[in-house]
């Protein structure tokens, strides 16, 4: 699982270079593709559940599940992309969100950076005898108190030989709740911040979903491994 946490961070490296005006995310999601083939893994969101793709991109107020397409990308838009992959019957999978140019309103900038640091504050709750209440509190308490809402209806999940294993992890909750964090588990801590209300709606293109109000979304995510002093980042770029 490391070394497809290896892999997955230098794809996602690499595409997230490729993020400019007038790019479409087509074209994101077929460099995508071929980076994964080419160091010898496979994608995992290809076909999962019908997905048509192996990026899930999503625009300013999309949140998640979007389906790459043709439509370009502009100056001061924001993307995420979000991705993942198999290798030798191992999954991964991470997200991160890219201002696209550089005309980025500084209350956009704010809330990546916002949405970045809940991440890393939610991790450092990992470690053996914490609960997965204690990340979800962490992360809903830091992202609230900036202003800003964290999404209800989407969460982290376990993972390993499937895309999609037990616990899920909710970015809200209270300490001390939910089952025990133990040594050994990986799973996705992913906070999307929402800049209004947190409540989703289904997106245009009928497979993603975005904010209700139409308000701006940031999205990150990583792959942890539990040790038993803490944790270790698998999709550390």
């Amino acid at each position: 699982m490391k070394k497809a946490g290896e892999l997955l961070a230098r794809v996602m490296k690499e595409v997230g270079k490729k993020v400019k005006p007038g790019v479409t995310t087509k074209y994101l999601d077929k460099a995508a593709e071929g980076l994964i083939l080419k160091y010898g893994a496979k994608p995992n969101f290809k076909g999962y559940q019908g997905f048509p793709a192996t990026l899930c991109t999503c625009i300013n107020e999309e949140v998640v599940h979007c389906v790459p397409s043709k439509r370009k990308l502009e100056e001061g838009d924001i993307v995420t992309l979000d991705g993942g992959l198999i290798f030798k019957d191992f999954n991964s999978d991470m997200a991160v969100t890219i201002a696209v140019g550089e005309k980025i309103s500084p209350e956009t900038l704010r809330l990546i950076r916002v949405t970045k640091k809940a991440l890393k504050r939610g991790m450092k709750k990992v470690r053996p005898g914490n609960t997965f209440g204690d990340i979800g509190n962490t992360i809903q308490r830091y992202v609230e108190g900036q202003g800003y809402n964290v999404v209800r209806d989407l969460c982290g999940h376990g993972i390993g030989r499937e895309l999609h294993e037990d616990p899920q992890i909710p970015n809200y909750g209270k300490r001390g709740q939910g089952p025990k964090i133990k040594e050994g588990m990986v799973f996705c801590i992913e906070p999307m911040v929402t800049m209004g209300d947190w409540k989703l709606k289904t997106a245009r293109d009928g497979h993603g979903y975005q904010t209700k109000d139409n308000s701006l979304s940031a999205h990150f995510e990583h792959t942890i491994a539990v040790t038993k002093t803490g944790w270790q980042v698998l999709t550390n770029l």
